[in-house]
């Protein structure tokens, strides 16, 4: 959990700001798009709230001896929000068969992380009602001190791992008052705090042997997580899927009413690709503005200091910024007069991974990790 200097307000890099081209006298959001009404204005976290009908210990006493003790963590750690949508998913015979396979490695002495407790721990930062935005990373880093239940996050004192400095360029760009945490930290629990859902697409690993344990079943039970976000979060929230595995997790998400933006994964192999240009993070808060008012947006600050941005929200796109799965990542955006501005805005991106690199976007993950292990040990020698 982090430490209460972590949990602060909105109103550091909050806003977007403000294009000097396109900059108004008068640009504040509601001279923008008018008074909001009162139902686009209430507060993302009271919407969808959990099922009141779900009884823990009613149906912990449906499982059966061996589903109790293969399931002990996930009924011990996995937070009611979630577990109330996911328990059909958990005592299916292939989720079982991956709790099995664990408790193998971990009776043969095998080092696993993360920390058994820290499994699900996205879930307890991030419960199902406050979910904003929704991150999909892959595979869990696999050092030590390194992950503990959250996409891209590390525990002090590790450094940022590659993929993480270039998120903090990416929010640079759009928010240029942006500073990384202090002593190059990756720590990022205050975004799951605030709404981000850190989810990667399998949640364990052994130690020192990238994707180890990917497609040994985890895959099907946060591939539901993600379906049950886009389906009970019915007022809408935002999908950042970066990368080939991403964009696959968020194929089937309805976009009538959720914000759906792909982009190259961060990794230092393909964010030249236009990760660095994609705008992401002020697209995440125009859209939440637009949707909830200011209440919705997103602070991406990480640091101690309190800083706000001058500008007010006067750049806000419309909710069009949706981008439409059946558009090719790999074709170059070029305006057409039939396009609407807040269209051409949203998928301004230089070409990404095409479909045929698929095998390449998969080992991303696995040699990023290898260059943040040496670089980690070149720092402490």
């Amino acid at each position: 959990m982090a430490s209460p200097s972590l949990k602060r307000g909105a109103g550091h890099l909050a806003a977007p700001v403000v294009d000097a081209k396109k900059s108004k006298s008068n640009g504040s959001i509601t001279s923008f798009f008018g008074a909001p009404k009162s139902s686009s204005a209430t507060k993302l976290t009271t919407a969808s709230a959990p099922s009141p009908t779900f009884n823990k210990q009613k149906w912990v006493s449906t499982l059966t001896a061996e589903q109790k003790e293969l399931l002990q963590l996930e009924i011990d750690t996995l937070d009611e929000t979630w577990l109330a949508h996911l328990k059909e998913e958990i005592v299916k015979p292939e989720f079982l068969a991956l709790k099995r396979f664990l408790q193998k490695e971990k009776q043969s002495g095998v080092k696993i992380f993360p920390p058994e407790n820290e499994i699900y721990s996205w879930s307890r930062l991030t419960p199902l009602n406050k979910v904003k935005v929704v991150i999909i990373g892959q595979d869990p880093y696999h050092n030590h001190n390194q992950a503990h239940g959250l996409a891209f996050s590390v525990r002090p004192p590790t450094p940022a791992p590659p993929s993480l400095v270039n998120i903090y360029k990416g929010i640079k760009n759009d928010y240029p008052s942006f500073q990384p945490p202090p002593n190059k930290g990756g720590l990022l629990t205050p975004w799951a705090e605030r709404g981000v859902l850190l989810l990667n697409t399998s949640l364990t690993v052994r130690a020192h042997q990238a994707g180890t344990h990917s497609k040994k079943g985890w895959e099907n039970l946060t591939q539901k997580a993600i379906e049950v976000v886009a389906r009970v979060r019915t007022r809408g929230v935002v999908f950042l899927a970066w990368g080939e595995n991403a964009k696959k997790c968020v194929a089937k998400t309805g976009k009538d009413k959720h914000c759906v933006l792909y982009s190259a994964h961060p990794s230092p192999l393909s964010a030249s690709r236009g990760f660095f240009t994609n705008q992401h993070f002020k697209k995440c808060n125009e859209w939440l503005s637009e949707r909830y008012g200011a209440d919705g947006i997103i602070d991406w600050s990480l640091t101690t200091v309190t800083e706000k941005t001058s500008a007010p929200l006067a750049t806000i796109q419309s909710s069009s910024v949706v981008i439409n799965s059946k558009e090719s990542l790999s074709s170059e955006d070029k305006p057409s007069p039939s396009k609407p501005a807040a269209e051409k805005t949203a998928s301004s991106d230089k070409p990404t991974l095409a479909e045929d690199d698929d095998e390449f976007e998969d080992d991303l993950d696995a040699l990023e990790q290898l260059v943040a292990s040496a670089e980690s040990t070149g720092e402490n020698q």
